[in-house]
């Protein structure tokens, strides 16, 4: 049986010398990875971290592991490939992602939730520094267990007020929190691990260096 679907790509395992494995998500399977045939240059860019994209998926009795096929963009994300900022942030919660959400596990709407979070990034013009802080809350909350500043609290260290002031702003308010580049840093660990706490996981991003980096 062959499947119509859309897919957020989290990550890539290269098999052989065209085959590619595809960590994903979807809305009818949630966390499933697929395997694809993909050609150099415009085949992989369709399979960057956070990548949209429709393709069929064509079903298999003797594996887990099916195939797709004609995968095509759903969104263009250009705001996302062209800007070195949010490229990075994009690779941050691509990472998230991967490594909190299991293999075989279906969040409700975590994938249309994922889909909004990921087009929003992609249309913010600036002021986009404190994103990735707002992108862990909701997560969170898109698991089901939406933090307060008690949860935060055995996670917060000297960083209480700082949680406080994202955690009671709106969306537009929380991306003008002002924080310095290294306690952004360190409010995105305390979320981290407030995460890994929740799912049992112990999530190491290493993309948040680079977050680092950049936004100083």
């Amino acid at each position: 049986m062959v499947h119509r679907t859309q897919l957020i790509i989290l990550n890539t395992t290269k098999v052989g010398e065209r085959s590619l494995v595809l960590h994903t998500l979807s809305d009818e399977w949630g966390r499933r990875s697929f395997i694809t045939s993909v050609r150099k240059g415009s085949g992989m860019a369709l399979v960057q971290p956070l990548s949209i994209v429709d393709a069929e998926v064509a079903e298999n009795p003797r594996s887990d592991l099916w195939r797709v096929r004609s995968l095509s963009a759903s969104y263009p994300l250009t705001g996302l490939r062209t800007s070195p900022e949010k490229n990075a942030i994009s690779l941050f919660m691509a990472e998230v992602l991967y490594r909190s959400v299991r293999e075989g596990a279906w969040e409700g709407d975590l994938f249309v939730w994922c889909v909004r979070s990921i087009l929003t990034l992609d249309a913010l013009e600036g002021d986009f520094a404190n994103y990735h802080l707002r992108f862990l809350l909701e997560f969170a909350a898109a698991l089901g267990f939406s933090p307060s500043l008690e949860d935060l609290m055995p996670f917060a260290g000297e960083h209480l007020s700082q949680l406080r002031d994202l955690l009671q702003a709106d969306f537009s308010a929380c991306m003008l929190v002002p924080l310095s580049g290294g306690t952004r840093t360190e409010i995105a660990r305390i979320l981290l691990k407030y995460l890994g706490y929740h799912t049992e996981t112990r999530i190491e991003v290493r993309s948040l260096r680079v977050l680092s980096e950049l936004f100083r």
